[in-house]
């Protein structure tokens, strides 16, 4: 692979990585406008039609190639059964993360949420032995989370939000070791299309089951919708898998990585948040742990590029 075509697919990485960070703050907003479930329908409808809209593109252009069509309808499954069960984590992952950035800071969102890029890994310990490396990655995440989350309060105790972007964090971790083994059998947008079709079908069913969505609400967030359906999950996804292709995966996930980077600036930019000196050690901490997990276990950091973060 030529070096320039190498560092195009890494910057398409990094511009994806900061449609997702910015998706933080617009969360955020959207957050007190709706509820949670409402806004994750809204945003997987609108990701659906726009990836739907990419697939009926792909498939025009493609009508004219060598493709037979008894080659094509494996993938097709793959990508719907796959996709199906990526979709269930997806939208569990995703319903956590949406319900604490009201609460939480963008930075803080975006740091404890990129912690699976340590739990990875650590998911190796079920079918081989972590290194020396990835242990430290873990110790200093921990340090990190706790000059972040714990440093100066009175009581040593996460709050709600904090242990529901732990959560997703969790939940995360599961839904890219499941693309990581889907991913490769199935053909990448119609996988990202099934996944966000799931979600959008359990969104809407919770939103409906707790909650009781009015257009006027909808439609103060609708800025914040727009730009999570379509910019974020949309563009962001379609960037990552166009990205992705023939890269190196630890400068793959590298590039990713700085989503949480993004995250926090465009927390202090768009919304005024700010973090004190030992808030900035422990996201400091978070990313050097976050980065050094990435080169320490270059095997999932490769099923990492298809996760859905935001």
């Amino acid at each position: 692979m030529k070096p320039t075509r190498q560092a195009r697919s890494a910057m398409l990485l990094v511009v994806g990585a900061l449609l997702w960070g910015v998706a933080l703050a617009a969360q955020a907003v959207g957050s007190g406008y709706v509820g949670a479930y409402t806004f994750l329908a809204c945003r997987s409808w609108l990701a659906c039609l726009f990836l739907a809209f990419v697939l009926a593109v792909r498939r025009l252009t493609r009508r004219a190639g060598d493709r037979a069509a008894g080659a094509a309808r494996p993938r097709r499954r793959g990508a719907l059964a796959g996709g199906a069960l990526c979709g269930v984590f997806l939208f569990a992952a995703s319903a956590a993360q949406q319900m604490a950035v009201g609460e939480v800071s963008t930075a803080k969102a975006g740091f404890l949420t990129a912690l699976y890029i340590v739990m990875v890994p650590l998911a190796g310990l079920f079918t081989r032995r972590p290194g020396w490396r990835i242990w430290l990655c873990v110790a200093a995440s921990a340090a990190g989370l706790y000059l972040l989350c714990l440093a100066g309060q009175d009581t040593l105790r996460l709050s709600a939000g904090e242990w529901q972007l732990l959560l997703c964090a969790l939940l995360f971790t599961v839904q890219i070791l499941l693309v990581g083994r889907y991913g490769p059998r199935a053909d990448g947008v119609a996988l990202n299309f099934c996944q966000f079709f799931t979600m959008a079908v359990l969104s809407t069913a919770f939103m409906f089951a707790f909650e009781q969505p009015f257009w006027e609400q909808i439609s103060g967030a609708a800025g914040a919708i727009l730009y999570c359906g379509v910019l974020a999950s949309g563009v962001g996804y379609t960037l990552q898998i166009v990205g992705q292709r023939g890269l190196d995966p630890a400068v793959a996930s590298l590039a990713m990585c700085l989503e949480s980077v993004f995250g926090a600036l465009s927390g202090w930019l768009l919304l005024g948040q700010s973090l004190t000196g030992t808030e900035l050690a422990g996201c400091a901490l978070m990313f050097a742990g976050i980065v050094g997990a990435t080169a320490a276990g270059r095997a999932p950091s490769r099923a990492a590029g298809t996760a859905g973060r935001t």
